[in-house]
């Protein structure tokens, strides 16, 4: 029997019927070994692949000390054992897998960009190439070589070479792992490129279907190219012309122009907030000037729809005009409550200490320091308690400023 994986011997095949061989837990997490197995631990910059075994969902697959561990959602038994492999999963990755491998022999041969690292991600994938990030009509001239290769339809097979000959072959490698020792596995584009790799492959380039480039980004002295493939590629254009059809229809514009014209309409939104900001300002000075016209050391003012940051612009205001004063001002939205309570130059008053009273009466939480305080609450049901609070300690504060007078 052939001691290579059924994931290594036919990486299409579905399902396979296996031996548990034996059990485990890893960190509180069930395990099992089989006599074989259809999938693909996880190396070599691809994922593990998902699926079931004995109708238990697979979580993860790693190797450990020789033996390929499938990580459980619930333990198993020992025994026969039928394995599904999550085909959709798998074929996605197969697609990046040897997208990665033909992109990054196409920059290497065209182009003398060499691969440094590969990255399958769960949306994009990326390559790290040792040079700067190449400028667009470099980057379509990649894109357009690598699509002529997919044309092309070259064929992909693995082989297993012994040490010997492996020396003796144009292998494109960042190196065996650190003890190796026995056959190496090989990845071969027909006519393109020859790779050490342990993955699963498609077999011909033309299943690729699509690679597309994304951008690139500067990365330590050289650079990272992001790239989809395949279905992947096609779901994520599908995407874009969904937006593109939901933008066209927010927006009232064509393709050509959607940038355009949110471009204009975000610079009408600027204009719109900067005069709103003026007419909020010129708004908290009139009305701060009623606050501080209120007779007495005490005034408050509710104010419905307002932020906080409305607040401290009228407490500003107000006890700009009359420094003197303690103000406790509220605003009430959907869903939340604002309180401020600030004391100007000359009061007495000591804001946090006093603030801190009333958030309680508020059931809100908030902070502030000597001669403000300020929070949010969830409603304003405890304002008429915190109103009697205050107006009680200022006039108890005037009562004893006028016996210390």
């Amino acid at each position: 029997m052939d001691a290579r994986p059924a994931y290594d011997r036919d990486p299409f095949l579905r399902t396979l019927e296996a031996q548990i061989v034996n059990i485990g837990q890893e960190g509180g997490r069930p395990f099992a070994v089989l006599d074989d197995t259809l999938f693909y631990p996880e190396g070599g910059g691809q994922p593990a692949d998902r699926g079931t075994l004995a109708g238990i969902p697979v979580m993860d697959v790693q190797k450990w000390k020789g033996e390929i561990r499938h990580h459980l959602a619930a333990p198993a038994q020992p025994g026969p054992a039928t394995l599904k492999l999550d085909w959709d999963r798998r074929f996605d990755h197969m697609q990046q897998h040897t997208g990665q491998h033909l992109l990054t022999a196409v920059a290497q041969e065209r182009f003398s960009w060499a691969t440094t690292a590969f990255h399958l991600g769960a949306e994009t994938c990326d390559i790290e190439l040792d040079a700067q990030p190449p400028p667009p009509d470099r980057i379509r001239d990649l894109e357009d070589a690598v699509a002529a290769e997919i044309r092309a339809a070259r064929g992909i097979r693995p082989r297993w070479v012994s040490e010997e000959d492996y020396a003796g072959l144009p292998v494109r490698s960042r190196g065996l792992p650190e003890g190796h020792a026995g056959p190496i596995r090989l990845v071969e584009i027909e006519g393109l490129d020859l790779n050490t790799c342990g993955g699963t492959h498609l077999r011909t380039t033309a299943e690729i279907e699509v690679l597309k480039l994304l951008g690139t980004e500067p990365i330590r002295g050289g650079s990272r190219l992001f790239f989809a493939a395949g279905t992947r590629a096609r779901r994520r254009m599908e995407a874009h012309e969904a937006r593109n059809a939901a933008l066209r229809t927010l927006l009232g514009a064509p393709d050509a122009e959607l940038v355009q014209t949110a471009e204009a309409k975000l610079d009408q939104l600027r204009t719109l907030e900067r005069k709103s900001r003026g007419l909020e300002e010129d708004l908290a000075a009139a009305l701060a000037e009623g606050v501080a016209l209120q007779p007495g050391s005490f005034a408050e003012r509710h104010f419905e729809g307002r932020d906080a940051a409305f607040l401290q612009r009228c407490a500003r205001a107000a006890l700009a005009i009359a420094p003197s004063k303690l103000v406790f001002l509220t605003s009430g939205a959907t869903g939340q409550a604002f309180f401020l309570l600030a004391a100007g130059e000359a009061s007495s008053a000591d804001a946090s200490v006093l603030g801190r009273e009333v958030a309680a009466l508020l059931q809100a939480r908030g902070g502030g320091s000597g001669r403000s305080f300020q929070g949010k609450a969830e409603s304003l049901q405890g304002r008429e308690a915190a109103l009697a609070f205050l107006r009680a300690k200022c006039v108890t504060d005037q009562a004893a400023a006028s016996r210390d007078s």
